[in-house]
């Protein structure tokens, strides 16, 4: 009998990690991408070079190029493999809060629409199977903005007295009354479905609220992905623009590979309607300030960039994430990359992409 990994937004950054690490366990991968990343954010952002690669290196990979909203073209695809799937990695999005509030019907479409159509059809076809979904801190909206935060030469941080301080901040931070973004909305309904569809048909499914998702896979573009664009910024001379918060605002970055081994690690003793916080956490964390030192540093040039006192809607001023719930549930994973590798990594290869 196959084994089948099911992985939407294959050609993305979380996407094609995920299809490189569940073939390496032996895993037939079906991968469904149909480059919406491209009609988000243009040329810069289009992760066909992702699909091609995948396509040559990936024996057995299989690639459809389907929007996850067209339940009719997905069907055949579900039906076909049936209980043979084991696993559903749902990495599919539009994943800007900024580009989403151009277009707020095609963003919740895309995220919550999407969702719902891949759970049905999982419940339809591979009932057993686990379903990942990848999730955003942005479900908490502003929220974290409301914490005790004072600033620091190169960072906001928190009072040392607030028991986020130690860890960062857990799953029991509310996500009401509060600004989401209209992105944070569209994944927020998602990621409740993901639950229900957990608690209420007892499929095991789980979201995993990620916090900066990266690594040198990532297409960067002003509108989303860091550091990726960060470093291409630094390398090129292309004009920088930080928005707000003195560019002291902090971000946890999680290395898309530690990322992918939290899904393995839930596949392997699954819980129904599970939620984690994903990030960083306290091991590996920047501000903005900071990563533009370190890109500096390793490219060795200065930066071009530029500061706007208006920062993003809904942006966080400081955020790391809180593990330690998933770290129980599943002790043997382990963080394998800090900033310093991370930064090191998409440098590199941003080195090789521009030449």
């Amino acid at each position: 009998m196959a084994r089948i990994a099911v992985i939407t937004g294959s050609a993305g950054l979380i996407g094609a990690e995920a299809v490189r690490f569940f073939a390496d366990q032996g895993f037939q991968v079906v991968g469904i991408d149909n480059n919406l990343r491209k009609e988000f954010f243009g040329e810069d952002a289009s992760t066909d070079w992702s699909r091609k690669r995948l396509e040559e290196e990936i024996p057995g990979y299989e690639h459809h190029d389907v929007d996850i909203r067209h339940a009719d073209r997905l069907r055949p695809i579900f039906a076909d493999f049936g209980t043979d799937i084991e696993v559903v990695i749902h990495t599919a999005a539009q994943p800007s809060h900024d580009w989403a509030a151009s277009d707020p019907m095609t963003d919740f479409s895309v995220n919550a629409t999407g969702t719902l159509t891949l759970l049905e059809l999982v419940r339809e076809y591979a009932p057993q199977a686990s379903f990942v979904f990848t999730s955003t801190n942005k479900v908490y909206g502003d929220t974290p903005n409301r914490l005790p935060l004072r600033e620091l030469d190169t960072r906001w941080e928190i009072e040392e007295a607030h028991p986020f301080f130690a860890h960062g901040i857990d799953e029991s931070m509310s996500v009401d009354q509060t600004k989401h973004s209209l992105f944070g909305v569209s994944k927020l309904a998602a990621d409740s479905l993901v639950q229900e569809y957990g608690r209420y048909f007892g499929m095991n499914t789980v979201c995993f609220r990620g916090g900066c998702l990266t690594g040198p896979g990532h297409s960067g573009t002003q509108l989303h992905g860091f550091l990726s664009y960060l470093a291409k910024c630094c390398l090129t001379g292309k004009q920088y623009t930080i928005f707000g918060y003195n560019g002291k605002q902090v971000r946890d970055n999680i290395h898309s590979l530690d990322l992918v081994k939290m899904f393995w690690e839930y596949h392997q003793n699954p819980i129904p309607g599970a939620v984690y916080n994903a990030g960083g956490g306290r091991f590996s964390n920047c501000s903005m300030l900071e990563a533009i030192q370190k890109c500096e540093e390793i490219v060795d040039r200065k930066m071009n960039f530029v500061y706007s006192d208006d920062n993003r809607i809904g942006d966080h001023i400081w955020y790391i994430s809180d593990t330690r719930r998933f770290q129980n549930d599943y002790p043997n994973w382990k963080q394998q990359y800090s900033i310093d590798d991370i930064i090191e990594e998409i440098c590199e290869a941003a080195i090789v992409s521009v030449g």
